[in-house]
């Protein structure tokens, strides 16, 4: 009896423990939802100032670009300058055989010397038959006849004359100049070739690259984007108005030298929408050759945009979401509208975001519409950092 009583003694003990255990925990539900707030760095929307730039393929080539081209046939005798030369205008560059020129032109000297002869002779029958006429030994028609002559005589020499300097100047074109300063190009005849003025190819060209022009493409919308609201009463005074554009050339290095957009095509590519853009950029150290490629790069300052780091958002069939905070702490995933540029890891908002919303700025990975966070308020810090011009971004 007495081992039957501590028995029950004990148990009830035991019971206490228990029932005091259970009072002590919390009600079912409130341990797994503090667990569940976890805290998050938001950061509250707010307008910056930036600059962005875009890139264009473009074509370059010389301000002057011109075919050198043999006037007479002949062989090339020798050449004078190298390809990549610079040369001066009126340097000479090639000079073809001129032998056959040469005996031209000692011929219609001959033909001249003969014709001045014969002018001295008719001029001579003129001077004898006009005394005759006077004394009425002959008729005035004999005079009339010998005049006659003399001015065919003249018209002969006048002729003979004007062939020798046609053969004289044939001769100078033996010699062939540069007709602007530039860069020579290529040589595709070589000493011993035949050319003349019929042939294919030219001789080579000279490219006047002190200036280079860069041609490139808008399309209608950029165009219009670009040259609305600027001043001036034409084109040109309009586009003196816009920035320097940059030349990103094709080992991804930024020249420079600072160009600007001087003209635009009339027309507007009726297939392709496009509008063609001329920029010109200073060559004066001969870095920039003609028919090379690179990019123009224009910059645009763009006030009071709202600018959000790259990791609060994520990309979902081609549009980008963020998290929003809602009043009640609870989180909701809302569309926006990004200008993809050159910003570093930051995107420019153009809609769907408006200045004061707080969104999530890290672990959104983690989380789903109506998820309730704790939220951490961050400061970061200016986001209109440019990306290194050393890494020119694709169209």
């Amino acid at each position: 009896m007495i081992i039957t009583k501590h028995f029950r003694t004990l148990a009830l003990y035991m019971m206490a423990i228990v029932a005091v255990s259970c009072g002590d925990q919390p009600k079912a539900g409130q341990t797994g939802a503090a667990s569940k707030v976890k805290e998050y760095p938001v950061i509250t929307v707010k307008t910056q100032t930036t600059r962005l730039f875009k890139d264009y393929p473009t074509k370059l080539q010389g301000q002057q670009t011109v075919e050198i081209r043999s006037k007479v046939a002949g062989y090339i005798e020798q050449i004078f300058v190298d390809e990549g030369a610079f040369v001066r205008k009126g340097q000479v560059l090639f000079r073809l055989n001129a032998t056959d020129i040469e005996a031209t032109v000692r011929s219609a000297e001959a033909f001249v010397k003969v014709a001045e002869a014969d002018v001295k002779v008719a001029e001579v029958n003129v001077e004898k038959t006009k005394p005759l006429v006077e004394k009425n030994i002959i008729s005035k028609f004999d005079l009339e006849s010998v005049e006659s002559t003399l001015k065919s005589k003249e018209a002969q020499l006048a002729q003979a004359r004007a062939n020798l300097e046609n053969a004289k100047a044939n001769l100078q074109y033996t010699l062939i100049t540069s007709p602007a300063e530039g860069t020579i190009g290529n040589f595709p005849y070589r000493v011993g070739s035949l050319v003349s003025s019929a042939t294919t190819e030219p001789l080579t060209t000279v490219s006047n690259t002190i200036n280079m022009y860069a041609y490139f493409s808008f399309n209608e919308k950029e165009f219009l984007a670009l040259t609305k609201g600027l001043e001036g009463k034409n084109q040109a005074e309009k586009f003196s108005k816009l920035p320097g554009v940059m030349l990103v050339l094709a080992d991804n290095s930024v020249y420079e030298q600072p160009g600007r957009i001087e003209t635009a095509s009339g027309l507007i590519n009726s297939q392709t929408g496009a509008v063609n853009i001329r920029a010109s950029f200073p060559n004066t150290e001969g870095l920039l050759r003609s028919g090379g490629s690179g990019l123009v790069r224009i910059p645009q300052v763009i006030d009071s945009v709202i600018i959000i780091p790259q990791k609060t958002s994520y990309e979902l069939q081609g549009k980008h979401f963020v998290y929003l905070v809602g009043a009640d702490n609870k989180v909701h995933n809302s569309e926006i509208e990004v200008l993809v540029g050159n910003l570093k890891d930051s995107y420019v908002v153009t809609g769907g975001l408006k200045i004061g919303d707080q969104i999530v700025l890290e672990g959104i990975a983690a989380l789903r519409n109506d998820t309730e966070i704790k939220p951490k308020l961050s400061e970061i810090g200016p986001l209109s950092e440019n990306m290194s011009t050393e890494k020119p971004l694709k169209n």
